[in-house]
């Protein structure tokens, strides 16, 4: 399976153009499910492969190789549901898998909603510490 990449993709839809079609396919599904999952998110190319941003922050993104799909949620999701993707290769922020051997949509769409609720929470950690200072505050700094 050989990825066409004279030019970057200018989006979702010409980087799936590009992909072969046994792995299109399965590139196809995932992406319908994460779209299911968060139907606002906006879909980008970063990095040179389709990813989904909700709220101006990444959420997950996929590609196309050689030998395999890869599907990237990130670390956080990966260690919330490793005991679901023992059938799969992963490291720190990827999930490994064959076009033949997909990921279930029920799996992606727990890892596309985990991924969201760890945005959320590290957005209100940012925001929490960007709080003004109250008066009292400020009299005790």
């Amino acid at each position: 399976m050989v990825i066409k990449k004279s030019t970057a993709p200018r989006d979702a839809d010409d980087y799936l153009s590009r992909v072969p079609e046994e792995s299109r396919a399965a590139l196809e599904k995932l992406r319908c499910t994460i779209k299911s999952v968060v139907p606002t998110a906006e879909e980008v190319i970063s990095y040179q492969i389709p990813t989904f941003k909700l709220g101006g922050r990444m959420l997950v993104s996929y590609a196309a190789f050689s030998e395999h799909c890869s599907f990237f949620p990130g670390a956080g999701p990966i260690e919330a549901h490793k005991s679901e993707l023992k059938s799969y290769q992963t490291s720190k922020g990827t999930i490994r898998f064959t076009p033949d051997k997909p990921l279930r949509a029920s799996l992606v769409k727990k890892l596309v909603m985990t991924r969201v609720k760890l945005n959320a929470q590290s957005m209100q950690k940012r925001a929490a510490g960007k709080q003004p200072k109250t008066k009292a505050a400020r009299a005790a700094g």
